[in-house]
């Protein structure tokens, strides 16, 4: 119980501490972000702090706290600390600074930039790895909250139908503009962590 406290502690005395120092070396500016300054309604969509507040807490949230849970189960204390850590010097910092970086290059992508700052070579290394990626992500968002959903109902649906539920969700997700899906239905899910 210990190194939870001590964890809490040091996520709260990052937000103040390396937070302002992040802030300090990549500060917050008053331009147009891309979704107002490109808006055309499919990719770049303006929408209210409350609804995009809701949309990243689901983002960050999404299978976290069940596999954080799982692993410190299996691995013990060290896991805070793998978690603290990660947070601070992995997670927070490098979403900020990436998003910082694509609003100021009107929402490249972190091949694009990859690219501008590296060359093209690290481009299309960057490119493979964003694939390859996506890949693992996209089979441990669908597999886990199938899975997740299968034990809710075990006598009734399984896996495969969950999983098919899922890989539907994405796919009209995928091909419909993200206002008339996306933009209306994370947000209630956000409110359901």
């Amino acid at each position: 119980m210990i190194s939870f406290f001590l964890c809490i502690l040091l996520l709260i005395g990052g937000f103040f501490v390396y937070g302002k120092f992040t802030e300090k070396v990549f500060g917050p500016d008053d331009r147009a972000t891309p979704a107002t300054a490109m808006e055309d309604g499919t990719d770049y969509v303006p929408m209210g702090t409350a609804r995009i507040f809701l949309i990243q807490l689901l983002n960050i949230a999404g299978l976290g706290p069940i596999f954080g849970a799982l692993a410190g189960a299996a691995w013990g204390p060290s896991v805070f600390l793998w978690i603290t850590f990660g947070t601070l010097l992995g997670g927070g910092v490098h979403d900020y600074m990436v998003g910082m970086m694509s609003m100021r290059h009107k929402g490249a992508s972190v091949s694009e930039l990859t690219g501008m700052y590296l060359g093209d070579g690290m481009k299309q290394v960057m490119r493979v790895f964003s694939v390859v990626l996506l890949v693992l992500v996209g089979v441990t968002f669908s597999t886990g909250p199938a899975n997740l959903l299968a034990m809710l109902t075990p006598h009734v649906l399984d896996a495969k139908f969950w999983l098919a539920v899922v890989l539907i969700y994405y796919f009209i997700a995928t091909f419909v503009p993200i206002d008339k899906v996306i933009g209306k239905i994370y947000p209630i899910f956000g409110l359901c962590l």
